[in-house]
């Protein structure tokens, strides 16, 4: 029986043998199946909710990240776990949520037979509108965000309005989490002081503790795999988010050293056309436009030296803090 075919011709029918053609045919159509980008999530509400019903089982497993209780389940659940010959995309965002790798590594590359030869795709968007990535970026996991590489994912994908903010790349979610971190939250004054020197040396000091290195280990990697970066990390520049600045600049630098064109040339050149516009806006009309003008300019002088001791320290710090041990804290 030639599964390449589209439909199986027999002398005599025989059930067998329509089962056996079936089975093969599903094989070949599944071991074909590229990693394209699929929004959004296909599966139709009925299979997600007959997911929800097999989920505390599904937890268990994945709790213990045990491939060989998570395969029998499989065999048991087929039909809820994978849509249209492929492992859903719920099903690998649980595992990544449960930090499964043994469990999310066969899946991915779909070779145990039990999955008959039915893979997850990394780029399929799950029910709640983000991707695989994205959980992995959530919680920090570098092994996860690798293993996701390796099969493929896309660092390019952004989340949908289901998922509450639209528009984020996993990059962003790392990002933003990062800077939630109980130590810069707890150690770091809000404005107007932030707009001094003094906050930016203490940002970088935080950034360099132990506690971080796990953060900017992740953002690094998804960092490395991001196309338009340096458009990423002026975003925050721009927009004066001042500890989203750092902490990708000191995880990402020196990424950002090796694009064509420098990266840090193309920052200088923002920053040069920023002070430019500053200086049309000498003087404000009126007390309250002068105090604008004024907390402008301050956050200029931030991001200028911010970005001059990555530039001229950058390296020296990653490699202190690479010399250092990871030190998990909870977030």
């Amino acid at each position: 029986m030639d599964p390449s075919r589209p439909f199986l011709v027999l002398n005599v029918f025989d059930w067998d043998k329509v089962d056996e053609w079936i089975a093969l045919k599903t094989a070949w159509i599944a071991k074909r199946l590229k990693n394209d980008i699929i929004i959004p999530d296909p599966v139709p509400q009925i299979g997600r909710d007959a997911f929800f019903d097999i989920t505390p089982r599904l937890t268990t497993v994945l709790e213990k990240d045990s491939v060989r209780c998570f395969l029998p389940l499989f065999v048991q659940c087929e039909s809820i776990m994978t849509y249209q010959c492929a492992i859903t995309s719920e099903t690998l965002t649980h595992m990544v949520r449960h930090n499964a790798l043994r469990c999310a590594k066969v899946v991915l590359e779909g070779k145990a037979a039990e999955l008959r030869c039915k893979h997850a795709n990394p780029n399929c968007m799950n029910p709640y509108g983000y991707f695989a990535l994205h959980e992995a970026a959530e919680r920090f996991s570098a092994d996860m965000t690798k293993l996701l590489f390796r099969h493929g994912a896309s660092a390019n994908v952004r989340t949908a309005s289901d998922a509450g903010i639209q528009g984020l790349l996993p990059l962003d979610v790392a990002v933003e989490n990062a800077c939630m971190h109980k130590y810069l939250e707890d150690n770091l004054s809000p404005t107007p002081m932030q707009y001094h020197e003094d906050y930016i040396y203490k940002l970088i000091h935080l950034l360099c503790l132990p506690e971080m290195k796990v953060f900017l280990d992740t953002i690094r990697l998804l960092a490395e795999k991001t196309d338009n970066l340096v458009d990423e990390l002026w975003n925050y520049m721009k927009n004066g988010k001042l500890v989203q600045t750092a902490v990708l600049l000191l995880a990402a630098q020196k990424h950002i050293r090796k694009i064509k064109p420098d990266g840090f040339c193309i920052i200088t050149h923002h920053l040069f056309k920023e002070y430019a516009n500053s200086l049309r806006c000498a003087k404000g009309d009126t007390g309250e436009a002068q105090k604008q003008l004024e907390e402008r300019e301050a956050l200029l002088s931030c991001k200028s030296e911010l970005f001059s001791i990555i530039l001229l320290a950058g390296e020296a710090l990653d490699n202190y803090i690479q010399a250092h041990s990871e030190v998990l804290i909870g977030m």
